[in-house]
């Protein structure tokens, strides 16, 4: 095996799938196979949006359940999180001129842990957040996804969870539904300027227009996807871990680079 890492853009779509056991949750089970035990592991989830770019450094971070009206059985699921001060500290510094910060006050929410129950479940590995700037543009996420492509060499493994569509407004009950012509087309954009190594054309999402518009309606789940893209090497593969829709305009496709 190489001694760099891959990093991995994983869906995470509806908190459903922290329990449920499907083709996609399947697919997330035979990931850790493919490469070697990473020595910490950085995420950057949607759902840690914040003014300014934050590391959390605590050794004992929660678990959070931020998300609301499910059933009983999701609150109860117990993730044990280990902390990364150590590693998260270096990264800190390393990213001192980006002006990223450090806090104690965040811990693991569902974007990260709901992913790792799945890929490292009962796997002890110190587990780290970085924030979503909401204050800056996708050229700033892609490149600070370049800055954190050394840790490849370091034994972290880095992990953007998000989806590369996400809206609400066209969202159906039913897990099965077909999804809609617009997030196809985006959905399919995205994954033709990956494998094209295109990354202009994926932080230049917006220029498709009412298609970009609907995919993407606010860009929180987006944003991870431009931090992987960034931290590819010009040698990496990528591989599709996973490929397909949830309750119609939720895209789980799941990639590996490296």
């Amino acid at each position: 095996m190489s001694k760099r890492l891959p990093v991995l853009f994983i869906a995470h779509g509806s908190p459903m799938n922290i329990i449920l056991d499907n083709d996609y949750t399947k697919a997330l089970n035979k990931i850790s196979s493919k490469f070697e035990k990473p020595k910490a592991i950085l995420v950057i989830s949607a759902h840690w949006k914040t003014k300014g770019s934050f590391i959390n450094i605590s050794d004992s971070p929660k678990q959070i359940y931020d998300f609301y009206g499910f059933p009983e059985e999701l609150y109860k699921i117990k993730y044990d999180v280990l902390g990364s001060k150590e590693p998260a500290l270096k990264v800190l510094s390393e990213l001192k001129d980006m002006k990223v910060m450090s806090t104690e006050s965040w811990g693991l929410d569902h974007g990260a842990w709901g992913i790792l129950r799945h890929i490292y479940n009962g796997q002890k590995i110190p587990v780290f957040q970085l924030s979503l700037n909401g204050a800056k543009d996708e050229r700033y996420h892609y490149e600070l996804g370049k800055r954190l492509s050394k840790l490849r060499e370091e034994g972290i493994l880095i992990i953007g969870s998000g989806n590369i569509v996400h809206s609400f407004r066209y969202m159906k009950d039913d897990i099965n539904s077909s999804a809609p012509d617009f997030a196809v087309e985006f959905e399919k954009y995205v994954k033709n300027s990956l494998l094209s190594e295109n990354h202009e054309n994926l932080i230049n999402y917006k220029k498709l227009g009412t298609t970009a518009l609907k995919s993407v309606p606010t860009d929180e789940h987006y944003l991870p996807l431009l931090y992987i893209a960034g931290a590819k090497k010009s040698e990496d593969k990528i591989t599709f871990i996973y490929e397909g829709f949830q309750n119609a305009s939720m895209a789980m496709t799941s990639f590996m680079i490296g």
